[in-house]
């Protein structure tokens, strides 16, 4: 079945891809020293061009990714392994949940977990019901599951199950130029065009993961102030905090990922539940369970207006939220599949396809479901009964002003933040691993050095940002110029994404289980066809031992 096995053996670094994207990460680091107004210029302007001018493509491409991973679970593709015939899976399944949970989106979570929901109650997407509403509730709630449920798992999926697909089934290189060869061949997938391919998945995983530290560096900084340890931020102190998670998921990266990021995983997962279960208990817990049926509800029943939301109606108000929320997510997960596709490939060896489409899909996306409910619904309780936890609109300082208002606040505010640090330290960890994969052609065990550099890279360029938006006073800007860049490189991506849906099509039709079902069921009707013909339709279909002798004076062609 395997194409070849170049995955196999001692990393070879490719020295085209390592150093031509590593020439871009200095030259746009050096130019944001020399001129960041500039650059933040050319990113904003670009940015915006995207947004007003193929926004509607991130829409259509987001939904049919949704449509596209459902297919192939309940087609017949879904039995087809991840691996060879009678393989196992590597890890055990709760540790593969917690893996890729932590990677795909758990810094996002502690993040956006208060904010969104939050943000969507006092401001609604426009033309739909005042802010502050009974109906603002019900609007926010779907609006954020809409957001951080099948879409973006979706998205991942099919990255994912692509390179996972052709890495452990085809035996190709575990890149994504190599889902790409019954498309353009072994030469080209090898050659130019499957280098470029790789060069901006490494550049995007990145960029994804400095503006994702720099995320995660703005909450720590902003619990450590809400917890009375430092008074106004400065650039010393982001620096420092991420000098010090960079050592940390550097040393996690190095160790392996069934060492380090699977301890990290599982750890996070209890301490998340912990962190859960007490908002559950302290907070609104009547409010809370009230609003598990009602957002569910409102999800399935909004779906088609969600999805269907465009610049074309609502005019400027609603192309400008969609802009900042809806078109932007897509954007952000399609560009974050490099990474989180390749890791969840690397992670589901032996999984058939309808197990791995329904853990990565449905899984994260009912924990989603459960997250928004507890910390949105305590959020939006807090707020309705006139606590101002909603503030200035600040996301980073949002959870830790919910948290003000609820027993033992120290205690859980030095609990987020060592929720934000690990799981930015598991989801940095398995970064560092993918752009090693990618810099030496799809090692799934890339060497220490590589693995280190884009470790030290990835904080090198979050520090560095941070520290030109700290000097001019505002330090959530700080990242604007960087996140912007990853989200240019959405936009070829899209255009990747949907190509590998096109590939792994034309993968799974030549498959020898496809095929053997295939030559199954046309042996099947041609048994049914002649037993009908010379038995009148009364016929039975039986199975006998093969006749030896039979066998070896038939001529060979028969056999």
């Amino acid at each position: 079945m395997s194409d070849n096995t170049e995955f196999l053996g001692k990393p070879r670094t490719d020295w085209v891809v390592f150093g031509v994207t590593a020439a871009i990460m200095f030259a746009i680091v050096i130019w944001g020293g020399l001129g960041t107004d500039s650059l933040s210029v050319a990113s904003s302007a670009a940015l915006d061009w995207l947004l007003v001018n193929t926004g509607w493509g991130f829409v259509l491409a987001a939904t049919g990714f949704v449509v596209f991973a459902l297919f192939l679970a309940f087609s017949k593709y879904g039995r087809i392994p991840l691996g060879q015939d009678g393989e196992k899976p590597e890890f055990r399944t709760i540790s593969w949940i917690a893996m890729m949970f932590s990677a795909g989106m758990g810094i996002g979570l502690m993040f956006f977990g208060v904010s969104e929901p939050l943000t969507h109650f006092v401001s609604p997407p426009p033309g739909t019901v005042p802010g502050g509403s009974e109906e603002a509730i019900t609007t926010s709630m779907a609006t954020s599951l809409f957001h951080w449920t099948l879409h973006p798992w979706a998205i991942y999926a099919v990255a994912g199950l692509a390179i996972a697909y052709s890495s452990f089934r085809r035996g190709r290189s575990q890149l994504i130029s190599g889902v790409f060869r019954p498309l353009i061949g072994k030469r080209n997938a090898e050659g130019p065009i499957g280098k470029l391919i790789d060069i901006l998945a490494l550049f995007a995983t990145l960029f994804g993961s400095a503006a994702s530290l720099g995320i995660g560096t703005l909450q720590i900084s902003a619990g450590m102030k809400a917890a009375g340890w430092i008074g106004e931020t400065s650039s010393i102190i982001l620096v420092l905090i991420i000098v010090v998670l960079t050592i940390c998921f550097i040393a996690s990266a190095v160790s392996g990922v069934a060492k380090g990021i699977q301890w990290l995983s599982n750890i996070n997962m209890v301490l998340a539940g912990v962190l859960a279960l007490f908002i559950f208990v302290v907070g609104p817990t009547v409010f809370i369970l009230d609003l598990l049926p009602t957002m569910l509800g409102s999800y399935m029943s909004e779906f088609g207006e969600m999805a269907s939301r465009a610049g074309a109606t609502g005019g400027p108000d609603m192309q400008s939220w969609l802009a900042s929320w809806t078109i932007f997510y897509w954007a952000w997960w399609i560009s974050w599949t490099p990474f989180v596709g390749m890791f969840i490939a690397r992670i589901s060896r032996g999984r058939t396809i309808r197990q791995f489409v329904g853990g990565v899909l449905l899984v994260p996306s009912v924990v989603s479901l459960v997250w928004f409910a507890i910390f949105g619904g305590a959020s939006i309780g807090l707020q309705k009964g006139g606590a101002n936890v909603y503030g200035d609109g600040t996301a980073e300082a949002q959870t830790f002003s919910v948290l003000e208002n609820l027993p033992l606040t120290l205690i859980t505010s030095v609990l987020v933040m060592i929720l934000v640090a690990i799981f930015f330290v598991s989801g940095a960890d398995a970064a560092s691993v993918v752009m090693g994969t990618l810099s030496q052609r799809g090692s799934i065990e890339p060497s220490r050095w590589v693995v280190i550099f884009w470790g030290a890279a990835t904080g090198a360029v979050a520090a560095i940002m941070l520290v030109i938006g700290t000097s001019g006073g505002d330090a959530e800007k700080a990242l604007d110029g960087i996140q912007n860049l990853t989200f240019l490189g959405a936009l070829p991506f899209a255009v990747v994404m949907v190509l590998m849906c096109v590939a792994l099509m034309k993968d799974l039709r030549s498959d020898e289980i496809t095929l053997r079902e295939a030559k199954g069921a046309e042996v099947l009707e041609q048994a049914v066809i002649v037993g009908s013909e010379e038995h009148d339709g009364e016929f039975q279909l039986v199975t006998t031992p093969v006749d030896e002798e039979e066998t070896e004076q038939a001529p060979a062609g028969d056999k």
